[in-house]
Formats: C-alpha cells, sequence, structure tokens
C-alpha cells in the first residue's frame, strides 16, 4: 500500500498480522475481535530514504511466541518498494519496544549486525535515557541485547531532544512527542505540498482508540498520560485533513479523524 501526501510516497512495508487473541491482550478494554499488524513506513525525502520503525524482525529469541523466531519476507519487501537495506540513509524509531526496533538488526556469522549499515538511528535522548535507568526483565534485556546495543555499539544510534513542539529531522519531516505509552515516545509528522500525515508509532494502537480514548494498552508505561496523549492528538487531528498513519492497523491502515456527534471517528481511506 503507498499514499501519496504533496510530493511524498509513503510505503507500508509489511511485516505479519498478529493472532486473533492479541487485541484482547494488548487493549483488554476494547470490543471482541479487533485486528492488528505489524508493519514499517519508508519514503524517500530531500534524496534520503528514511524508514520508520522496524518491526519484530525475523530469527529473534523472544518470550512471546507470536514473535518468537519470525521468518517472514519483510527485507524482500522493503527492497520491492524501493529500500534494498544498504540504501537505507534513516530509521526512526518511534521508541524501544520489541516490536518495533526488531529490524534494527540481523544475524550474520552468528552475530546479530546491523541491517542498515549506512543508516543513522533516530531516538529520543528521553526514549534511551529511560530504559537505560529500567530494570529489566530478561525477555527485554534479551531485546536490547540483540536489537539496539548492536546499533549502539557500531556508533549508529543518535539521541535527540524532543521538545514540546516537535523537532524537524529532515526538512518536513518531525518528531512529535507522544508520550505515555513510553515515557520518550514520538510519532513522525510529515508536510509536503501544503498536506500532513502522522504516523502514530503506539500512541494510538486500534482506530477504537479514537472513538474510547479511554482504552489504553496493558503495556503503557503511563496509562493516564497516554490518554491525554491521545486526546490531544484527537483535538489537534479532528477534521484538520491529516493522513494518519497507525503503526499497528490493520488495511487499510490509514484515514482521517472526524468530528462524530459529541466525539470523533476514523473514516478509513486515503
Amino acid at each position: 500500500m503507498t499514499w501519496t501526501i504533496g510530493d511524498l510516497a509513503v510505503h507500508r512495508i509489511d511485516e505479519i498480522e498478529f493472532p486473533g487473541d492479541t487485541g484482547a491482550w494488548l487493549l483488554p478494554a476494547a470490543p471482541a475481535g479487533i485486528r492488528l499488524h505489524s508493519h514499517s513506513f519508508a519514503f524517500e525525502k530531500d534524496g534520503r530514504k528514511i524508514l520508520v520503525d522496524t518491526g519484530v524482525g525475523n530469527g529473534k529469541t523472544r518470550a512471546n511466541p507470536v514473535w518468537h523466531g519470525l521468518e517472514t519476507g519483510y527485507l524482500d519487501a522493503l527492497a520491492a518498494a524501493g529500500f534494498a537495506p544498504d540504501e537505507v540513509d534513516l530509521v526512526l524509531l518511534t521508541h524501544l519496544h520489541t516490536d518495533h526496533v526488531g529490524w534494527n538488526t540481523r544475524e550474520r556469522d552468528g552475530e546479530w549486525v546491523p541491517t542498515f549499515p549506512s543508516a543513522r538511528y533516530v531516538t529520543a535522548r528521553a526514549e534511551r535515557e529511560f530504559w537505560a535507568g529500567y530494570a529489566m526483565d530478561e525477555p527485554r534485556r534479551q531485546m536490547f541485547e540483540d536489537s539496539v546495543l548492536p546499533v549502539e555499539r557500531a556508533g549508529l544510534l543518535d539521541l535527540v531532544d524532543v521538545p514540546a513542539d516537535g523537532v524537524e529531522i529532515v526538512s518536513g519531516v518531525r518528531l512529535l512527542p507522544t508520550p505515555g505509552h513510553t515515557p520518550g515516545h514520538v510519532s513522525v509528522e510529515l508536510t509536503s505540498s501544503g498536506e500532513t500525515a502522522l504516523i502514530t508509532g503506539d500512541a494510538v494502537h486500534h482506530p477504537v482508540q479514537f472513538a474510547r480514548p479511554e482504552i489504553g494498552a496493558s503495556v503503557d508505561i503511563d496509562p493516564a498520560e497516554s490518554e491525554k496523549t491521545r486526546r490531544r492528538l484527537m483535538t489537534e487531528l479532528a477534521d484538520s485533513g491529516t493522513l494518519v498513519l497507525g503503526t499497528h492497523f490493520a488495511p487499510p491502515t490509514g484515514g482521517q479523524l472526524v468530528s462524530h456527534g459529541s466525539g470523533y471517528r476514523f473514516v478509513e481511506g486515503p
């Protein structure tokens, strides 16, 4: 799937569809039967090939059986869209959770090495510093060992300060603070020729949270802050014409937020 935002072509790079019971675990207060996916977004801006989040990854040891030992065609899909690993210039990480950093690395000769060796990997300083001081359980420690630390050790990870009004990484590509799911979580705003899109990351996992923003994720670090962020986003996005691209939204994945009675409704489509 590809969307056009001004002069930008934004490609959805599919990884996996999560099993049906994932919704009940992740969003326990949501209606039954919601669908969730894992994918990245890729686009080219000012001659730079940019990837937003990197999914679960292949061949990783994971406590969650849904994520354990995957073998998907993710890299083939990425290359087919025109983003071969060696050509990617910038990897923007909305946060450092397992299903957003997995393709940071791939296995080579028994070691985990950066998948995108020519790229700078970027995340919020607040995000990395939070996890540096966090008492990790074994599954999270394993994830950092195979998907975050190899990038740091290779000198490819850049930490940026993200003020309240965001920070521009490349012209028309802005990181916006959307904390709550994790303390340093960011969403990615794209602007081109008067049009705007927002890649949510995990500030919103499913469109049902626009209709019922009180529905939080079981893995939110700060549930109250997460809900506050969702409500702020809804106010900013409603009736704005902004294309909302959900990092876990099932196809068709993109749509707009419109006023509906006393609340809001997500209208899917271009």
